[in-house]
């Protein structure tokens, strides 16, 4: 359903659109990146899933992350009676899950304002694999602890992506090298122009 209102969305562009997602957000722009705008996808510490495959799937061909062990599980209501659960990180582990290389403040704040994801974001199968079709680019988090840098790696090669990968970086490394998150989206827009 993100993935559809992300196309709903890009529907309503006029002109060509590189797509950039984060995490879950390369499942996104996965599916939504069929759309017929999309000129080119960049996954940031990303999910580069394949057509007809879940996170789940892809995330269980390799060992777990670290983040595992520190979900805390809530459930909330359907519309239609029943419940659903969502997941967030517990806010004691969160800054060396998730943003290890922001500075503690920063990390505390991510960590408290965080909003929970539905578990099934980690079971629903993707509908389209676009960088079958269109160009991609990758940033590789080499010390991410919430995605395992491997998961990376082999969406990213299995997309052909062109790969940037900086040794260091967290899961937050759009908040860590911003400099360098940008600079690989404006490679995506130029060889896409």
């Amino acid at each position: 359903s993100d993935a559809a209102y992300l196309a709903s969305v890009l529907a309503q562009v006029d002109g060509p659109a590189v797509l950039v997602g984060h995490s879950y957000g390369g499942a996104l722009i996965t599916v939504a990146g069929a759309a017929e705008n999309v000129v080119g996808l960049v996954y940031v510490a990303a999910y580069v899933p394949h057509e007809g495959e879940s996170l789940g799937q892809l995330q269980g061909s390799f060992p777990e992350p670290p983040l595992t062990g520190h979900l805390k599980e809530w459930t909330y209501p359907l519309l239609d009676g029943d419940s659903a659960v969502e997941v967030t990180i517990e806010e004691t582990a969160f800054p060396s899950v998730f943003a290890a290389d922001v500075p503690e403040n920063v990390a505390g704040v991510l960590a408290a304002a965080q909003r929970p994801l539905a578990t099934a974001a980690f079971t629903e199968t993707a509908s389209a694999a676009a960088w079958r079709t269109k160009p991609s680019w990758a940033l590789v988090a080499g010390a991410d602890r919430t995605i395992s840098p491997e998961v990376q790696r082999f969406g990213a090669a299995r997309a052909g992506a062109v790969v940037t990968e900086l040794p260091d970086a967290s899961h937050a490394v759009v908040l860590s090298e911003p400099a360098r998150v940008a600079d690989l989206i404006r490679d995506a827009v130029r060889a896409t122009s």
